[in-house]
């Protein structure tokens, strides 16, 4: 299925289809690399992409991870038809990590090689710590991440179907966290791949919605626990659901280019016919 095949492309003129897919290209670009602390608003996202040019006084490294992110989706598309490796999955982390960073505890394209963690606050006021899996645990739950992204990348699923699948892989990958950085942002391309290869386009999350994001997340690792092979990388699928309704909400973004999209086509074909 080549990219232009999307559902949402369907009566679309190519031009059209071409502005919807640079809309979510900037949109999904802006609120994953927003959410991480970049500071280039969704118009700046676009004049940098489209442009190759610089913003007066926001930080090169800014610029840097809004064109890794940009081409890490030009790779996402050109690899949908053909199997995600783990070299691949190297690759992209690779496009994504624009820094350069002289640690060899800090691997580009490479498992994490030291344990990791963040700090939450619980709904009861609580600070508190998650401890993703250790780096010698990264190898095995990988193995069986990206299995289950194969097994859903080759099901023909519902839009909601797409969406839970979507959900299900992120919280798998953030829950591992394989990476000493940029595993929200590969988590939020890749769990998009059943998405995309079901025929919609993908889900992207705002950075408005960025502490509900957080937390949700944040609720999930610590009632779920710390991942090793014998946890498996989903303990408890019940635990799924709240995640699930958050990124099927998000997706009303999608949505709305895709409604604006077909009503900039049938403007025309108004226009056309008189």
């Amino acid at each position: 299925m080549a990219i232009t095949n999307l559902q949402a492309f369907q009566g679309l003129d190519p031009d059209l289809r071409a502005a919807l897919l640079a809309q979510i290209r900037d949109l999904w670009t802006h609120g994953s690399t927003a959410i991480e602390g970049n500071t280039l608003t969704l118009g700046e996202t676009k004049f940098v992409i489209e442009e190759g040019l610089t913003v007066s006084g926001k930080p090169l490294k800014d610029h840097q991870e809004v064109m890794g992110h940009a081409r890490a989706i030009e790779l996402i598309y050109a690899w949908l038809n053909e199997d995600l490796t783990i070299e691949r999955l190297f690759d992209l982390h690779r496009a994504i990590q624009t820094q350069v960073t002289l640690d060899i505890l800090k691997p580009f394209g490479a498992w994490k090689r030291e344990p990791n963690g963040t700090y939450a606050v619980t709904p009861d006021g609580l600070q508190t710590f998650i401890e993703y899996a250790a780096p010698e645990h990264v190898p095995a739950l990988m193995a069986d991440w990206l299995a289950e992204l194969k097994r859903l990348a080759n099901d023909t699923l519902s839009e909601p179907e797409a969406i839970d699948a979507y959900a299900h892989l992120h919280l798998g990958f953030v829950h591992i966290h394989p990476f000493w950085d940029g595993n929200g942002r590969l988590a939020r391309l890749l769990a998009n791949v059943p998405v995309l290869r079901s025929g919609y386009l993908p889900v992207v999350i705002d950075v408005k919605d960025r502490k509900h994001y957080i937390d949700t997340l944040a609720e999930y690792q610590l009632t779920a626990g710390a991942l090793t092979p014998a946890t498996g990388v989903w303990p408890q699928a019940d635990l799924e659901a709240d995640f699930q309704t958050f990124c099927h909400a998000a997706y009303a973004a999608t949505r709305a280019l895709v409604e604006q999209a077909h009503a900039q086509q049938s403007r025309r074909r108004a226009r056309q016919e008189r």
